[in-house]
């Protein structure tokens, strides 16, 4: 026989390969089905083994008790507490402080959020607390105790939210900042819309003359952001100031400010989560941002604060908005708005960041000019209706 040639050939019987057939069927399915019973079996014995083993420690490398898992907390507790500054000492809550009241007001991006009372030999004072979460990861204690080193180190200005304390050097961690009353600047500004805002905090003397005061204390704050720090705010806006009694205000909602403090620019992703609205054209276009940005956005909020609050561009939908300022348009002068406060919020507007004044000039157009402010108090046409707000000025109710 060839040695090429298979053993069998087209020779070989049809009823032997019936048979080679029939074995197949056969054999085939009943492996299979040994090999299911086999892996289910297995699988049920790890199953109760496990059961009937004690319960395994949930870290790598612990043995199974208390102590060891103690000893892996008190490892990274200590691991975060060494990436704390030490200049933060002289920030810490004093032990003759204690903060009390606390109510809950918002989960925030490290934490609870609360209001509270810091009670220091017998006296009280307003404040907002901001508390790292528990069994934070090791990147949310970072940023959480750069987010204190940035409140200790940058925002010393009045017009600037401020830090009274913190709690850094054990857990929880904390930071204490003081508490603005009535609180949210565009909120207070709704109110005065109201028929009982006689009740509300200067409501019966908030004029243009207040519009001059409020927007030359933020345009401080910002000026020293950029002065002294090269920072710009990046969210220039009536929701991010907080204001008090006399009209004393404190620019907050600090974030991308934050974020080019830690990177040295403000990453894409988190400028487009501003408004459109309150955008200059450079920044919807994706080009550099610069502290003129922030002018245009202050124009903005000249806006907000002599119309008490209304959406820019109410006329307009935010998809519109710069399809329109492209050709030149620019929102007419609002009503109790005199030339001068107009003529402001049209420089502010100018397309090329480089034709608008900066922060110290614009501190002198409202010093200069405050005094022939008109002292009526503003008034608008209706309460403010919050979801037709949202949907006008393109921001979450």
């Amino acid at each position: 026989m060839d040695s090429t040639t298979p053993w069998y050939n087209n020779s070989t019987p049809d009823s032997y390969k019936n048979q080679s057939d029939q074995y197949g069927v056969i054999i085939i399915p009943l492996f299979l089905a040994v090999t299911t019973v086999a892996v289910i079996f297995t699988i049920l014995w790890k199953t109760c083994r496990r059961k009937r083993e004690p319960d395994r420690a949930p870290f790598v490398g612990l043995e199974a008790s208390p102590t060891g898992q103690n000893e892996y907390i008190a490892t990274v507790a200590e691991s975060i507490l060494s990436m704390r500054d030490p200049g933060l000492s002289q920030w810490e809550m004093p032990s003759d402080s204690t903060v009390e009241d606390l109510q809950f007001i918002q989960a925030g991006r490290y934490g609870a959020v609360s209001r509270g009372k810091l009670v220091q030999g017998g006296s009280s004072t307003a404040v907002v607390i901001k508390a790292l979460r528990d069994s934070p990861t090791h990147l949310e204690a970072k940023d959480f105790l750069d987010r204190v080193d940035f409140h200790a180190k940058v925002c010393k200005h009045d017009n600037l939210v401020r830090m009274l304390f913190c709690q850094t050097q054990c857990f929880p961690m904390y930071l204490v900042l003081k508490a603005s009353s009535p609180g949210n600047l565009l909120h207070f500004l709704w109110k005065l819309r109201k028929a009982d805002a006689a009740s509300t905090v200067q409501a019966d003397q908030f004029s243009e003359k207040s519009v001059y005061s409020i927007a030359q204390q933020v345009a401080a704050g910002l000026d020293y952001l950029l002065s002294e720090h090269q920072l710009i705010h990046g969210d220039v806006a009536a929701r991010n100031i907080l204001i008090s009694d006399r009209l004393a205000v404190q620019v907050s909602g600090l974030g991308l400010a934050f974020e080019a403090y830690q990177t040295g620019a403000v990453p894409r992703y988190r400028a487009a989560e501003v408004p459109l609205k309150w955008l200059a054209p450079e920044r919807v276009l994706k080009r550099p941002m610069t502290a003129r940005s922030d002018v245009w956005s202050f124009g903005i909020l000249l806006y907000e604060l002599i119309t008490l609050g209304s959406a820019p561009y109410p006329e307009l939908e935010p998809p519109d908005v710069f399809k329109k300022i492209q050709r030149f348009y620019r929102m007419k002068r609002p009503d109790n708005c005199g030339e001068l406060l107009y003529d402001l919020m049209k420089q502010c507007w100018m397309w090329h960041p480089e034709d608008r004044p900066p922060f110290p000039g614009v501190i002198k157009h409202l010093d200069s000019h405050k005094h022939s402010a008109d002292t009526k108090t503003l008034t608008a046409e209706a309460s403010m209706d919050i979801l037709r707000y949202s949907k006008l000025a393109g921001v979450l109710p």
